[in-house]
């Protein structure tokens, strides 16, 4: 390890035990990258992503509180209807006559566990398809949760649910392809599941909008971001921006995947999580990455401004292998000259 990676390290425990985090200093250290020794980066995203206050005072007590309610969400998510009934004495025939599987009814508890059948099946799917060639994200985890994993509990366990369903793939209605990818991208560098969770909403609270079809083309929705990166390419390079737009390469080609998981297929996965420490350490985090967007087009600009349409969307949507880095300094470049 170099002095200067050990000295790295130190200004980000100096930072992180200070009673009360300085928001800013925390930022402009992440932005050139977290360090993953000790659980930084895990300690840092926490907070970027406003899981955890400043306070650190209050860590623990939030902590505790908030894997005690990802517990509950688990029991009320995986129980069958009628178990939990039945296990307090009520007979399953009254349960059945009060809710039963074939119940219409939409607030019928058996509906509902039917429909989310259908989403635990789509995340199955998607789990199993997250970076393949990597044996992380196949083999079984160190750290399970015993909630879900023990068949002695009174739960139906959630890997059985979904071996058990008969639902098929395309029963699945869902406004956007890249929702659960990204929760499988984010939900990878972790190593708690509850603390995983919770990140995951913080962000996705953020992000909604671009998988609202609705808000498509307002200000806040995924076509319009598209065409900012656009935009913002015709301010920054408007020979290239023209080249493109001569080639009739729209931004849907591409740059919806850019966008909606956070260039976690472009690159391999250090360099994703790399990104991702500059994007949730910038205050204005996805105006950015409409920069760093705009910095990858700019930064293979003379391959684009020879290639044909065939050559341009192949390097477009397969994106070489590039220092990112370097993508991020241009980034960076760009903002400071709005």
């Amino acid at each position: 390890m170099s002095s200067l990676h050990k000295s790295r390290i130190a200004d980000f425990q100096d930072v992180l035990k200070e009673p009360t985090i300085a928001l800013e200093k925390l930022r402009e250290l992440s932005f050139s990258g977290i360090p993953c020794e000790g659980g930084l980066r895990c300690l840092c995203w926490k907070i970027l992503l406003n899981y955890l206050p400043l306070e650190r005072a209050s860590w623990t007590a939030i902590l505790a509180k908030q894997r005690e309610l990802y517990a509950q969400f688990l029991r009320e998510m995986i129980i069958q209807p009628g178990i939990a009934k039945a296990n307090m004495g009520v007979s399953r025939e009254d349960v059945t006559f009060e809710d039963h599987p074939l119940n219409p009814n939409p607030d019928s508890r058996w509906n509902t566990y039917f429909k989310d059948n259908e989403v635990l099946l789509q995340i199955d799917k998607d789990v199993r398809r997250l970076c393949p060639d990597i044996s992380f994200f196949q083999r079984a985890t160190e750290y399970p949760c015993l909630l879900i994993l023990d068949p002695q509990n009174e739960f139906e366990t959630l890997r059985k649910r979904v071996e058990q369903t008969t639902l098929k793939s395309q029963t699945v209605a869902r406004n956007r392809s890249g929702v659960t990818n990204v929760r499988g991208n984010l939900g990878a560098p972790e190593h708690a599941e509850a603390d995983t969770f919770f990140c995951f909403t913080n962000l996705m609270a953020e992000i909604r909008d671009n998988f609202i079809k609705s808000l498509d083309d307002s200000q806040c929705g995924i076509t319009y971001k598209m065409e900012k990166v656009y935009s913002t390419l015709k301010d920054k390079d408007v020979e290239l921006y023209l080249k493109l737009q001569e080639q009739n390469i729209k931004p849907q080609f591409f740059a919806f995947r850019w966008l909606t998981l956070l260039l976690s297929q472009e690159f391999l996965l250090p360099d994703v999580i790399r990104i991702w420490d500059s994007l949730f350490a910038d205050d204005n985090r996805f105006d950015f990455l409409l920069l760093v967007c705009c910095a990858m087009l700019i930064l293979i600009r003379e391959q684009l401004l020879e290639g044909d349409f065939t050559v341009n969307m192949r390097l477009l949507q397969d994106y070489p292998i590039t220092d990112v880095c370097q993508i991020l300094q241009k980034a960076k470049e760009l903002q400071d000259s709005q």
